[in-house]
């Protein structure tokens, strides 16, 4: 299972509509679950908020800017592997506050995705769109160019 935790809800209407989008796409491939937890206004609460829905025997990767950089290919590639490890790969989305410290110490590893900082809710977009362009590429289905 791919499980997407994120710090904060979506409010804009078109962006929920660009996630349902890449959910139900990626579920045709793999069981996918979208996990939201309050944003706080400090880390040590949004850290509660975590651990309060963390399986620690997930393979837990956050997003950060100093995170490993792939590109769509090596990414695909990468959660193949993955799921030759482990059947339960998560994604942590942090707020604007960031990723508390002890949530990175639970990590196995932090990708990004770019230098810039981008909206929580076109961020979550964009890591659902390459999960599912990493399918296709596997698949050796027509998306990818």
């Amino acid at each position: 299972m791919i499980k997407i935790i994120c710090v904060g809800k979506i409010k804009e209407s078109y962006l929920k509509e660009l996630i349902l989008d890449y959910q139900k796409r990626i579920q045709k491939y793999h069981k996918l679950e979208i996990i939201e937890v309050k944003d706080e206004e400090s880390l040590e609460k949004e850290k509660n908020n975590l651990l309060k829905v963390l399986d620690l025997k997930d393979y837990i990767i956050t997003l950060e800017i100093e995170g490993k950089s792939y590109s769509s290919e090596e990414f695909s590639q990468h959660l193949d592997q993955l799921f030759l490890k482990t059947s339960n790969i998560t994604f942590i989305i942090g707020s604007s506050l960031g990723i508390p410290e002890e949530i990175k110490k639970l990590k196995k590893e932090s990708i990004t995705f770019s230098k810039f900082t981008f909206p929580h809710g076109l961020f979550r977009g964009i890591l659902l769109e390459q999960i599912y362009r990493s399918f296709k590429i596997l698949n050796h289905e027509t998306y990818h160019k």
